[in-house]
């Protein structure tokens, strides 16, 4: 592709123009996108780190105040127990009517939450009894609950099937009577226990359920409990104690699969024991989040919180997504909210760029017309400036013309056939011929500098350009004493430009050389030549130099050291525009007293390029 034409579409053409608006975009959404993404960030990490909070603090707070439930509905029933063992004498409960009379009162209290109500003696034998069951007589001595229950006050067992072989729990409380142990026990309800725990719900995926400390359910197994191994919580432990040394919080957030057993075990490891059931002190660290993988890639959270003297724990579990569900939703609107104003930042930055551009546009369309304008001006100027010499450069053989008419008249009125007449006629003649095409030839180099108004661009030969300008000025060259040196460049290869815009840079400049030295005289050399890529022209003077402050002003539009009317500043301006849109450049050099050097240098195109 060619160089100039190259050039010249960056500068006006539709792709330059699109890659303009482009840029310009890509800039404003740049600035304008990277505050929101960053303030849109900033916002969501900061409440996102307080919906975690706030998620966990109400979780906790959930698990405790469900705890606190759980724990007074067993200190209720074993207060109730406990009254009636201070309230009768062992001979009294021993009486199955009268156990049974209590048992009915206690049923017509609390609905039923007692199924039954036993009186122990200190062998394990059951010696009263009030209930659905056949337990008369029944023998506990070997049953781990009566063990434990026979060395504390109070007791409350886990669930297990026992005899009766349904699940359920027993409340005991110990006395004595004339020296004797005696028990009076309850059976509590294991529906209506279970139905209690199971009210704490969250969400579609929160539950939940009791495990003891051998990993056993103390309640239903809720749907979707995960089935979680044992030997994977060893490395919570060490977090457990430091989250319990440094006070740190109520959470050890660790992604882990976790076993039943193992929970109760951290938890065991997490709060210290605390013995007597009934005075359980109000502890900071009573509940304790763990996050955990499911099947597939569903994670949960696991609350936990202890419960009966730290032998049962009370595990609220919920699907992560489930419990975050709020902050989720908040963050997709969030993020949704950005991309729409991402978008519209995105379509006004084109839009406003695309407005943008097209004033550029028309600007530069209306800059171009002005600038050919400026150049035809300078035309004019310069074929004003040669008017004076072109018009002396005729007189000369207007004037032999003249002279040889008048004395071919006399020839006419002697006698064209008189002596050597005829010969000398012939003469004259021929001498006003040459003198004709003298003219003419003046007259169309006049003509041709005149006529080359069209820019556009085509194949030159610039030695040419550089002969015709040279002898356009030819004249001037004479009467200014100027001696004229061309070496041109034998096989200099043709470049892409405008002929118009071309000869009015020489023009321009060998003018400027001439008014340089017109009062001195001096010589010009002009060369020409190429390299690798690129071709020049060298116009060389011998005249006073340009001062070191005006030689960085010379191209400047207006700026002239001629005199009012000789001179509009534009000349040298003209050709930096013109030599810079083609692609080249104009260097200069100049030492006062010396002269100056003025070197073009333009762009060969690829076909151009001379080969090595």
């Amino acid at each position: 592709m060619r160089v100039a034409e190259n050039q010249k579409e960056k500068h006006h053409g539709p792709a330059y123009y699109a890659d303009f608006r482009l840029k310009i975009a890509l800039r404003i959404v740049i600035v304008s996108l990277a505050p929101l993404v960053l303030v849109t960030g900033i916002i969501l990490y900061q409440f996102h780190v307080y919906a975690n909070q706030m998620v966990h603090a109400h979780l906790d707070e959930l698990v405790l105040k469900h705890r606190q439930k759980i724990d007074d509905f067993l200190k209720q029933k074993l207060s109730d127990i406990s009254y009636l063992s201070k309230s009768y004498e062992f001979s009294q409960l021993k009486e199955k009517p009268f156990l049974q009379q209590r048992l009915r009162t206690l049923q017509a209290e609390y609905s039923y939450v007692f199924v039954d109500l036993g009186v122990i003696d200190e062998n394990g034998r059951q010696v009263s009894y009030a209930g659905p069951f056949d337990l008369d007589q029944a023998d506990y001595s070997d049953s781990d609950w009566f063990q434990k229950a026979r060395v504390r006050d109070t007791y409350i067992s886990d669930v297990f099937l026992g005899m009766r072989g349904q699940p359920h729990f027993i409340v005991a409380v110990k006395r004595e009577w004339q020296g004797r142990m005696w028990l009076v026990r309850a059976t509590i309800d294991f529906m209506a226990f279970n139905t209690l725990v199971e009210d704490f719900t969250m969400g579609k995926t929160g539950t939940a359920f009791i495990l003891n400390r051998q990993g056993e359910f103390q309640t239903r197994s809720p749907k979707g409990t995960l089935k979680l191994s044992l030997q994977q919580y060893k490395n919570l432990f060490e977090m457990g104690e430091d989250a319990k040394g440094n006070k740190t919080g109520d959470h050890i957030i660790a992604p882990s699969v976790l076993g039943q057993d193992e929970l109760f075990q951290i938890a065991r490891e997490y709060e210290p024991r605390i013995d007597r059931y009934a005075v359980r002190p109000p502890h900071k660290y009573t509940t304790f989040t763990v996050e955990k993988h499911g099947e597939g890639s569903t994670r949960f959270l696991v609350v936990a919180a202890f419960l009966k003297s730290d032998d049962w724990l009370l595990i609220f579990q919920q699907e992560k997504k489930d419990a975050f569900a709020k902050l989720y939703e908040t963050q997709i609107i969030a993020v949704l909210i950005m991309c729409a104003g991402a978008v519209l930042i995105i379509f006004m930055a084109f839009f406003i760029s695309g407005q943008l551009v097209k004033r550029i546009a028309r600007l530069d369309s209306e800059k171009e017309v002005m600038n050919q304008q400026i150049v035809e001006t300078g035309k004019l100027a310069s074929i004003g400036e040669l008017a004076a010499g072109i018009a002396h450069e005729i007189n000369n053989p207007v004037a032999i013309m003249v002279e040889e008419a008048g004395w071919i008249q006399d020839l006419l009125s002697e006698g064209i056939d008189k002596g050597d007449n005829f010969e000398e006629f012939k003469r004259a003649l021929n001498q006003i011929e040459t003198q004709g095409h003298r003219c003419k030839g003046i007259t169309h180099k006049l003509l041709s500098f005149a006529r080359k108004t069209d820019s556009r661009v085509e194949t030159l030969q610039l030695n040419e350009f550089v002969n015709e300008v040279v002898d356009l000025l030819s004249q001037k060259f004479k009467y200014a004493n100027i001696e004229v040196d061309v070496q041109l460049y034998p096989e200099l290869p043709t470049i892409q430009a405008s002929a118009t815009e071309v000869q009015q840079v020489l023009m321009n400049i060998l003018q400027n050389a001439v008014y340089a030295m017109e009062k001195t005289g001096g010589k010009i050399t002009i060369l020409t030549g190429v390299d690798d890529r690129n071709i020049f022209i060298s116009i060389n003077d011998t005249g006073p130099g340009i001062p070191p402050d005006n030689l960085a002003r010379i191209f400047d539009p207006f700026f002239t050291t001629r005199p009012v009317g000789k001179g509009t500043g534009l000349g040298l301006s003209i050709c930096y525009g013109i030599i810079n849109k083609m692609g080249g450049r104009i260097d200069v050099e100049s030492k006062l007293d010396e002269g100056t050097t003025f070197t073009i240098v333009l762009p060969l195109d690829d076909t151009s390029a001379p080969k090595s």
